[in-house]
């Protein structure tokens, strides 16, 4: 009993000795906080920091949200965005959830005081998010916000790689997020300027209806361009590329300009040709376009009468009467200083790309590599488009219909757009597939009468001509 009574008063004596030193140290910090000035006090803390930052094996970076409280930090956004992608939401307590608005994607981030631990490299990265008021602070003029940081510690033996290499990855992830996550954009003409509406077209290369070996070939093209900044530069060329996409209407051309797009996530300038009244129009146009976007020129063997560029001079000399001075158009030659002039390298990492229905009708000086560097050739169906088609439309990858429909689309030319018509009109998976395989019957039986009047047209020709010459002998 007297132990127990012997161990109480320990405990009381205990208890009464914390408070007396918790008072005292509260007395001490509002003497502190009257009597010294606040800048003795931001010294006497910072030496306190100093020397506990040398007793430590942590170091500490903050990267507040505001630099200087006012302008916004582009490394404190990089963190969040990156930070976003590594939360393990199966073990944070606490999260922050946001949107900017109904139709923004959801983003889920740290919550403030909750910590988290990032591994790169082999180095262990402890990250928390720091919130407090700025109400204390004597500067504040009486205002009152909240600050915000990242603070990430570390071991210090890791200090130089992170500042040289954990946080240039950080900046390139978020940067590369940020460009798979935004919408892009389509301009078009108006008035000699560029107008911009959202892009939601939803062709992928997965979902494009073409040869697999070409539909490769072009993804390749497209990586191994949007890698090659040093190259270009070494070698002395702007950084740009050209495709010509020709072939029937109906096969894919419009698809595939917007599968690149979503690909390399580049907005689509729509230049209408038919639109831009002079060279120097079309000048301020081309300098308007933003990098990392793709030019494009549908049907540009029927838009404008593009003259030669002989003809163009001869035209210029002809007519230099005042009623036509005022008028100038656009040539092929101002068109070919834009693709492949001094004007082409006004901007870096894009992409050209012209369509045509008649490749034979386009003057070859479009065509020469260095302005249309890689010419692709968008043909009619064939049998492996059709399965691509099919698993588009009807989700299957076989049906009892496919080695009839595939015998028909290798004797017949039908294009990939006939054949996502008749695939669309019913969702019955078995009455889509033999509407189709009627279609094809119907251009067998078609091309057949079409052979066989051609052949009696021959014979009909054969005819006369030997009449004609029995005549003669």
């Amino acid at each position: 009993m007297a132990s127990n009574d012997k161990a109480m008063e320990s405990y009381k004596k205990a208890i009464t000795t914390a408070a007396s030193v918790a008072a005292s140290l509260m007395l001490v910090r509002s003497v502190v906080n009257e009597l010294v000035p606040y800048e003795v006090r931001a010294m006497l803390f910072s030496g306190f920091g100093y020397l506990r930052s040398h007793m430590s094996s942590q170091n500490t970076i903050i990267i507040e949200k505001k630099n200087d409280g006012f302008t916004n930090n582009h490394i404190y956004n990089a963190v969040k965005t990156y930070l976003a992608t590594r939360i393990n939401t199966n073990t944070q307590q606490r999260l922050r959830v946001s949107s900017m608005d109904e139709n923004d994607k959801m983003m889920v981030s740290m919550a403030e005081g909750e910590e988290m631990t990032d591994v790169y490299d082999g180095m262990e990265f402890k990250w928390c998010l720091i919130c407090h008021d700025n109400s204390s602070d004597s500067n504040n003029n009486g205002s009152q916000h909240e600050v915000r940081s990242f603070e990430v510690s570390f071991h210090k033996k890791h200090k130089e790689k992170a500042l040289q290499s954990y946080l240039p990855f950080i900046l390139a992830t978020a940067k590369a997020i940020k460009d798979q996550e935004r919408t892009l954009r389509i301009f078009m003409t108006e008035y000699s300027e560029w107008s911009p509406i959202d892009l939601h077209h939803p062709s992928t290369f997965d979902t494009l209806a073409m040869d697999q070996k070409l539909k490769q070939s072009i993804i390749d093209d497209l990586n191994r361009f949007i890698k090659r900044k040093d190259y270009y530069k070494r070698i002395g060329k702007a950084w740009k590329r050209g495709y010509l996409l020709y072939g029937p209407p109906g096969t894919g051309k419009s698809s595939l300009i917007a599968a690149m797009a979503n690909h390399l996530r580049f907005d689509i300038y729509d230049l209408e040709l038919a639109e831009v009244r002079s060279n120097s129009d079309l000048r301020r146009l081309l300098v308007g376009q933003s990098n990392r976007s793709i030019l494009v020129v549908e049907d540009i063997d029927c838009t404008i009468e593009l003259k030669q560029r002989e003809e163009g001079e001869a035209h210029d000399k002809s007519n230099s009467t005042q009623e036509n001075k005022g008028e100038e158009k656009i040539t092929l030659s101002g068109l070919l200083n834009f693709v492949d002039g001094l004007w082409s390298t006004s901007g870096e990492e894009r992409i050209i790309v012209f369509t045509t229905n008649y490749k034979e009708r386009l003057d070859p000086a479009l065509l020469r590599p260095g302005r249309m560097d890689m010419h692709i050739n968008m043909g009619y169906c064939t049998p492996e488009s059709f399965r691509i088609l099919a698993n588009n439309y009807h989700s299957i990858d076989y049906h009892v219909t496919y080695p009839e429909i595939e015998k028909l689309i290798k004797e017949v030319t039908v294009t990939p757009a006939e054949v996502a018509e008749v695939l669309m009109r019913n969702d019955d998976t078995n009455v889509a597939l033999h509407d189709l395989v009627d279609l094809l019957k119907s251009k067998m039986k078609d091309a057949n009468v079409m052979k066989t009047e051609h052949a009696d047209a021959n014979t009909q020709l054969d005819e006369k001509k030997d009449d004609r010459d029995s005549v003669e002998k």
